[in-house]
């Protein structure tokens, strides 16, 4: 008969079999074993055991692993009216230049500092975003860091209080997808707070997106977890807690009268970082230009760029160096890399790397980047100058026998776009723009020209292509 644990006091020459099932040991005396007292103690006091409880399996602690790091996200903002007809149509009947919208959405944390990820679509135009944890906690403001529309993919960051800290998802490392795999999807659905979806990977990403086109179906996760509007921006995790993609869209069908159920997709992990080396450039730190980028992801960061006239690269850094410590601080993360080098801008910044199996120390002395990026730039190197107004960018002067020149272009044209983008909205990221462009490469523009009849305002269009000198 066995006898409770909490009943039972051992002997010398007591040995126990554990009954896990109902909570307590089985504990015989058996005159030819011996036992070490200390070892039966230690077997009488764990023996105690705690029932477990079948419904907390991989998904739930993948979800409590998880769920800290969600936020919903609501915007209001105004959307510019950009057709020049309409626009002056507006403009001659006093009515305003843009049209108002409200949106939700979702994101995630994925730095302790406050930074989030979310789709670009989902903060677009926004004039105000509000950010809710799916947890129920404090509401906060946020700010756009960068937004990348190819990649629909922006970065955002909590207005916390000073020195606050988040709680950060982990992110899985590149292409570490298993076809089958269960995965969970996290967001906020239609507006109604934190929830969870589970289904598997159905398909990983099938195509390499093209350089400067935009993602599409063929570039993201695939899965069968139901996205629903509003997940937009939210985190597709293994079960792990891992992030390996952010929910993107869903396609739905319906065919005869019925409801198809609809497909999900993700941009995956390694697009999303790339997306972000884009987004948050370490090659600008605040105003200053440093020149060279780090592996978004990594630990210890590495660098994965330089340009060769930059501070960066006359103070000597080469791609592949492994950053191990910037003004005198070891860097986590890409975004503390940045801090770092904000942190002492108008000195020589010391910067600690390894080559190889040798560890050097390197000076950096970071300019102003309006002092390389201007207006001079573009005139050097396409023959034009710009100013930027409300429609867009107008230009100002065009020289001879440059490629705006020989194009064609005149002045009052106004460009809508560069490269299928909208423009970006300052002289210096247009030079930026034009300085990472490689050797023959051309810059597309689009133009627009004004022209009047009468009453009437006609809008003619054309694109060219100018190869920078």
């Amino acid at each position: 008969m066995p006898v409770p644990l909490r009943k039972f006091v051992p002997g010398p020459q007591s040995f126990f079999i554990l009954n896990a099932s109902k909570g307590w040991a089985d504990c015989y005396y058996n005159m030819n074993v011996r036992i070490l007292p200390v070892l039966l103690i230690g077997v009488c006091l764990g023996a105690q055991a705690q029932e477990v409880d079948i419904r907390r399996d991989a998904t739930v602690n993948a979800i409590e692993q998880v769920m800290p790091s969600v936020v919903n996200i609501a915007t209001k903002g105004k959307i510019p009216v950009r057709n020049p007809v309409e626009q002056m149509r507006r403009q001659m009947l006093g009515q305003q230049m843009f049209d108002e919208f409200i949106s939700q959405g979702s994101g995630v944390v994925f730095d302790e500092n406050g930074y989030l990820l979310t789709n670009e679509h989902v903060i677009e135009g926004a004039d105000e975003i509000q950010v809710r944890f799916g947890t129920g906690t404090n509401t906060y403001e946020a700010t756009v860091v960068g937004s990348n529309d190819k990649a629909d993919v922006a970065l955002l960051r909590l207005n916390g209080k000073p020195g606050e800290k988040f709680h950060a998802i982990k992110l899985a490392r590149e292409d570490d997808l298993l076809l089958g795999e269960t995965v969970l999807a996290l967001g906020n659905p239609l507006g109604l707070g934190g929830s969870v979806s589970r289904g598997i990977l159905s398909s990983k990403s099938r195509i390499a997106p093209q350089e400067g086109a935009a993602l599409d179906y063929p570039n993201y996760l695939q899965t069968d977890a139901p996205i629903n509007p509003g997940n937009s921006g939210g985190p597709l995790v293994n079960l792990r807690g891992e992030l390996i993609g952010i929910n993107a869209r869903v396609i739905r069908e319906t065919r005869e009268g019925e409801s198809v159920e609809g497909i999900g997709f993700a941009i995956p992990i390694r697009l999303v970082e790339d997306a972000l080396s884009e987004t948050f450039p370490t090659e600008f730190v605040k105003s200053y230009w440093f020149g060279a980028r780090v592996k978004v992801g990594s630990y210890p960061l590495a660098i994965t760029s330089v340009q060769p006239e930059s501070p960066a690269g006359k103070a000597g850094l080469k791609t592949g160096d492994v950053v191990m410590q910037v003004n005198g601080k070891v860097p986590k993360t890409f975004i503390e890399f940045g801090n770092l080098l904000a942190s002492n801008t108008t000195n020589d910044i010391p910067i600690t790397i390894r080559r190889n199996e040798t560890v050097s120390d390197l000076q950096v002395r970071m300019v102003a980047q309006q002092t390389v990026f201007n207006a001079k730039m573009i005139r050097e190197k396409l023959g034009l100058t710009i100013e930027h107004s409300s429609y867009g960018f107008v230009i100002t002067e065009v020289q001879p026998d440059t490629a705006a020149g020989v194009a064609g272009l005149k002045p009052k044209m106004i460009i809508q776009a560069i490269d299928s983008q909208a423009p970006p909205e300052n002289v210096v990221d247009v030079a930026k723009l034009l300085y990472r462009k490689k050797k023959g490469e051309p810059v597309a523009l689009d133009l627009a020209v004004l022209e009047q009849t009468g009453n009437f305002i006609g809008v003619r269009r054309g694109r060219v292509d100018l190869v920078p000198r």
